[in-house]
């Protein structure tokens, strides 16, 4: 427990944005190694009280993995920026809220109320974003250019 506590101190220190960076790849080696070397459902090698949350955490990254395959370029960088990290910030929201539904750790709890907030905020700006270029309110890049 005590290496847990020290790597959220660290990622605490590396700052918010870092941190669920850091997260999220962390967990998506975890996921992949674990489907690599194990045939078996999801949480069949937890004990009861752990496989409701690593459940749903497997359950927000496959719906991410999902979502993001089903992105196709749209040919503008920023269009397609965001068309991948909308669901990149939704997953982290929903590992978010299980972690405050599951988990026990302060500094944990902390972090994903932070993740929550930080992550809401900016698929609100994203997704205004993307009404402002549908609407034909922002510069194209041809303008910025120059």
């Amino acid at each position: 427990m005590k290496t847990v506590t020290k790597m959220a101190t660290r990622l605490t220190r590396l700052g918010r944005q870092r941190a669920v960076s850091l997260l999220l790849v962390i967990l998506m080696v975890s996921l992949n190694g674990a489907q690599g070397h194990s045939k078996h459902s999801v949480g069949a090698s937890h004990g009861a009280a752990g496989s409701q949350a690593w459940s749903s955490l497997q359950q927000s990254m496959l719906a991410m993995h999902s979502a993001m395959s089903s992105v196709h370029s749209t040919g503008n960088d920023d269009e397609d920026f965001v068309g991948l990290m909308l669901p990149h910030h939704q997953a982290a929201l929903d590992m978010a809220r299980v972690e405050l539904t599951h988990g026990r750790d302060p500094q944990m709890r902390r972090l994903a109320q932070e993740i929550i907030a930080d992550q809401e905020s900016e698929i609100e700006l994203m997704k205004l974003w993307l009404s402002q270029k549908e609407a034909g309110k922002l510069p194209t890049s041809a303008a910025k250019d120059q």
